[in-house]
């Protein structure tokens, strides 16, 4: 069988180029040539891209695929064919799974299975605190020797600044470690179900106010001077959380930030009719909040779209609204979400939104020496091909996640992954998994 590939008839978008159409050669996953007309060897793979952009693969950094522990909802097999389907060539997995990634042996594990798997390369992030307590730090040098870049407790909030500190401080020498924080006070939001806000109040529902998100990124943010450490907002959701990571870059604190296609999409008003599916933490926030999310996007304070792709059992959503888990899907929609409020209305170039996809979180991840790297000779063959005008309406059940906890359900979107290659290998053609 031939190990190559042609890409036909794309026009490349990458960190360097806008808009040349080419055919790229792909070789023993890598980029053989770049041309504007390439003869396909003899049984080679063909992709077709005509009318579509060939880019990097995009890279997901705050993904669930709920494996040990909650297989249920998800493993790293059914999250990986999403994502692939969704462009994604790499992804970063959040450590609160059962047992959490707190060690090595555990990380070892996910890292095997990922690559067993081999549909996207899967990341695994590590805990901040034993058994994401809170309150004794994980051995993080050792988690970091396995390729770990990424700590956060996230599903819960580092609440104590001393042990923050140490944190930042302990990752100062482990070159590349970044400390990412899910960033809610629980002293502020425990109890809490939805946004404090005009819908909270009309609904009954106990709230998790906004305060809670500001107060924890202003204290962190101080933390990170102090320490020179580098810092990473997990799923900002709030005007004043951007605005205070806004002010830092201009100082030179080492921070960057990411968002959720639904917080700069979706408000609180989505949850209306009690349903569970809007339900997630940070929550869905109000129009003030959505408004200064999305500005910090388009302005560049916020560097990267992340989905926190949180894939719930059906049966553990089918529960009254406080109840139920929070978390919704994203990975394979997250191109065309962004594409659609984005790019179609004209708030970003198509560049710029592949930057905040793929190159900009690569950069974050410290992945950039293999992921969202420039369409050329030489460069390691993970690509998404994407058709950004077809048109389509959004169904759960088409889904390849386990769950069905979906956001745009019946959505009209624009944009869609045509094909991914991974490392040389295709891994979506013409929209369907290859395994």
């Amino acid at each position: 069988m031939s190990n190559e590939i042609v890409i036909r008839g794309g026009t490349i978008i990458d960190a360097t180029t806008a808009g040349n159409r080419a055919d790229v050669l792909i070789r023993d996953g890598v980029i053989a040539e770049v041309a504007e007309r390439i003869a396909t060897p003899a049984g080679a793979l063909e992709l077709d891209a005509d009318g579509c952009i060939i880019a990097p693969g995009f890279v997901d950094i705050q993904v669930h695929f709920r494996e040990p522990g909650r297989e249920e909802s998800e493993t790293i097999e059914t999250g990986s064919r999403a994502a692939a389907l969704g462009g994604c060539t790499a992804v970063v997995c959040m450590p609160n799974t059962d047992p959490p990634l707190d060690d090595a042996a555990v990380v070892q594990a996910v890292i095997a299975r990922g690559r067993a798997v081999g549909l996207v390369d899967v990341h695994p992030s590590g805990c901040i605190t034993k058994g994401r307590a809170g309150e004794q730090l994980a051995p993080m040098g050792e988690m970091y020797d396995l390729g770990v870049r990424i700590f956060t407790d996230d599903g819960d909030c580092v609440a104590d600044a001393r042990v923050m500190r140490r944190a930042f401080e302990y990752s100062t020498a482990l070159r590349g470690a970044v400390i990412a924080q899910h960033a809610e006070d629980p002293s502020l939001v425990r109890g809490g179900h939805m946004h404090e806000g005009e819908w909270s109040a009309r609904l009954g529902i106990p709230g998790r106010p906004s305060a809670a998100e500001v107060t924890i990124v202003a204290r962190d943010l101080e933390l990170a001077r102090l320490t020179g450490g580098r810092y990473h907002v997990l799923h900002l959701s709030t005007a004043g959380a951007a605005q205070l990571v806004r002010e830092a870059k201009l100082e030179g604190v080492h921070v960057t930030a990411e968002c959720t296609p639904q917080h700069i999409t979706l408000t609180d008003a989505a949850c209306e009719h009690y349903e569970s599916t809007f339900k997630m933490n940070p929550p869905l926030r109000g129009e003030e909040d959505r408004a200064g999310v999305f500005a910090a996007l388009v302005d560049g304070t916020i560097d990267a779209i992340a989905t926190d792709h949180a894939p719930h059992a059906p049966e553990t959503k089918a529960v009254p609204f406080e109840e139920a888990p929070p978390g919704m899907l994203g990975v394979e929609t997250s191109f065309a979400v962004a594409c659609t409020q984005l790019v179609v209305p004209g708030h970003l170039s198509m560049q710029s939104l592949l930057a905040r996809m793929s190159w900009q979180p690569a950069a974050i991840a410290g992945l950039d020496a293999v992921q969202g790297r420039p369409i050329a000779a030489g460069e390691p063959a993970n690509i998404c091909v994407i058709d950004a005008e077809t048109q389509w309406v959004r169904h759960a059940s088409d889904s390849a996640s386990k769950s069905r906890n979906d956001p745009w359900e019946g959505q009209k979107l624009t944009g869609r992954v045509r094909h991914t290659v991974l490392r040389g290998a295709a891994t979506v053609i013409n929209g369907t998994p290859q395994r």
